[in-house]
Order: structure tokens, then C-alpha cells, then sequence
């Protein structure tokens, strides 16, 4: 079962389960009217759309709204709200794994340190998006221990509609360039997370092999097996670099380098 099955992630998810000869059922909005995607308002639960979740094994949730900047009224709707209400119906029709698309937004307050980014790096989302994500996160780790469902959170690199192409067209600077996560690596993530075996709980990063980059790669592949044959060198050009430069500069004024306010005990 794959939510949120026609935006970027979702197509290309789509493909790849089905080239492997999988049965593959798709929900969502379905807004373009697509013949092969049970349209459902997931926002809201209802016995109508759950039933299509009996005998799914897994359950790969990308249905979210994925923008950086989208407001907490969004993110309270879209991200947390729709992805409890697929999580109940998973969790009712006895559904063997649930993979989460994750974000590394959950680790954004790190952008201009030198930290090592791994599943045990504390939290520092910057942004709802990247708070919402988090929550999910925590919330289907819990539910392991009580309905023995398995739950993998993936936090998905940046992975661009299309030919996904790195380079200095890419938005946030290095850092973005640093997590960008190929179309066949993607690809490769879905097979591990979905197929390979799997039990318990685990959060883990999913991006290319990129020069530079400070994520953890190495519970991916001890988890689900995932090693990235990707690659790509960051390069920001001079106004790239000053966008950069001009980041960290408002980053070292808003905050200090453990992420307190510099005045008052809270924003």
C-alpha cells in the first residue's frame, strides 16, 4: 500500500515495487482522476478507505504535505493528522511494516556545524515541517512495542521531480547539495525498506554517497541493506557561496551555537 503515490517520491516508488512484481495498491486524493489510485480523503478516517488495508503487508506512507515552509495549520493536518489516521488503519488490519518518509528536516539545526547526523543525534528541527516529522517519528516507534508492527522512518535526502540532477540550482547551498538523494538510490532505499527483512524500530538516512556530507549511513545498510551507488560533488559558484555565507551569518545571530535564544529564556 503507497500513500501518497502520484507526487515525486511516489511515482518513482511506484515503479520500482511494481518492476519487482509487487502488488502494489495506491490511495490518496487522487485529484488527476487516475484509474489505478483508490481516491481517499486520509485527513479524515473512515471505515471506507480503511478496508482497502486488509491484507496489505506493508505500508510505505509518503502522503504528506512536503513543502519546507508549509504552515503549522498544514502540517497539523496533512502530516500529523492524515498520518495517524493511515497508521489506525494499519494498525487494525494487521499491516506487518509500516516505512515512513521522514525528513532530514528533523536534523536542520545542524546545517552549519560539523556534528556527525546519525538516528541518535538529538533532534533540532527548524521549521513545522521538519517538527511534524519528528513527531511522527516518535509516535510509530511507541506503537512497536504494544502492536508488534514493524516501523521504519526514512529521513529521505532531497530528491529533486524529474531527472533529479544535482548542482548549484539546488536550493539551500551546500547542505543541500550534500543530502541530495538519486532516482536510482531512491529506488533502491524503497526495495530495502519495503522487501528486505525487517523487525522492530529503526530511524535511518537515505541519501546519496556525497562529498562532504556529515549523515550516517551505516545503520541504513545494517537495517535494511541500503548502499547508495550515487555520488555528487557540492559546488556553490560565488553566489552560491555568498546565499551560504549569508545563512550562517543570520544563523549566528539568531542563535547561539547550542541553539538557545540569545535573549530570554524562549522565542
Amino acid at each position: 500500500m503507497v500513500t501518497g503515490s502520484t507526487g515525486n517520491l511516489g511515482e518513482k516508488a511506484v515503479k520500482v515495487l511494481k518492476a519487482s512484481g509487487n502488488q502494489v495498491t495506491r490511495i490518496g486524493r487522487n485529484t488527476n482522476n487516475r484509474p489505478d489510485v483508490i481516491p481517499a480523503d486520509l485527513t479524515n478516517f473512515d471505515a471506507g478507505w480503511a478496508k482497502y488495508f486488509e491484507g496489505v503487508q506493508t505500508v510505505l506512507h509518503l502522503a504528506a504535505d512536503p513543502k519546507p515552509l508549509a504552515t503549522w495549520d498544514s502540517v497539523q493536518v496533512l502530516n500529523m493528522d492524515l498520518s495517524l489516521n493511515v497508521l489506525r488503519a494499519a494498525q487494525s488490519y494487521g499491516v506487518k511494516r509500516f516505512v515512513f518518509a521522514s525528513s532530514n528536516w528533523v536534523l536542520g539545526g545542524y546545517r552549519f556545524t560539523v556534528a556527525h547526523l546519525s538516528s541518535t543525534t538529538p533532534p533540532r528541527p527548524v521549521n513545522p515541517y521538519g517538527a511534524s516529522k519528528l513527531f511522527f517519528e516518535r509516535v510509530g516507534i511507541e506503537q512497536v512495542g504494544h502492536s508488534g508492527m514493524a516501523f521504519l522512518s526514512l529521513r529521505i535526502g532531497y530528491c529533486q521531480p524529474g531527472d533529479n540532477q544535482p548542482g548549484r540550482h539546488m536550493a539551500f547551498g551546500r547542505w543541500g547539495q550534500q543530502m541530495w538523494l538519486s532516482n536510482e538510490d531512491w529506488a533502491h532505499a524503497v526495495e530495502c525498506a519495503c522487501l528486505n527483512p525487517f523487525q522492530g524500530a529503526a530511524v535511518v538516512n537515505i541519501m546519496s554517497e556525497n562529498a562532504g556530507m556529515r549523515w550516517d549511513l551505516s545503520e541504513a545498510r545494517d537495517a535494511i541493506g541500503y548502499i547508495p551507488k550515487s555520488r555528487s560533488t557540492p559546488r556553490l559558484g560565488a553566489l552560491g557561496a555568498l546565499k551560504d555565507l549569508l545563512a550562517q551569518v543570520r544563523e549566528w545571530v539568531l542563535t547561539t551555537r547550542t541553539g538557545k535564544p540569545l535573549f530570554g529564556k524562549r522565542w
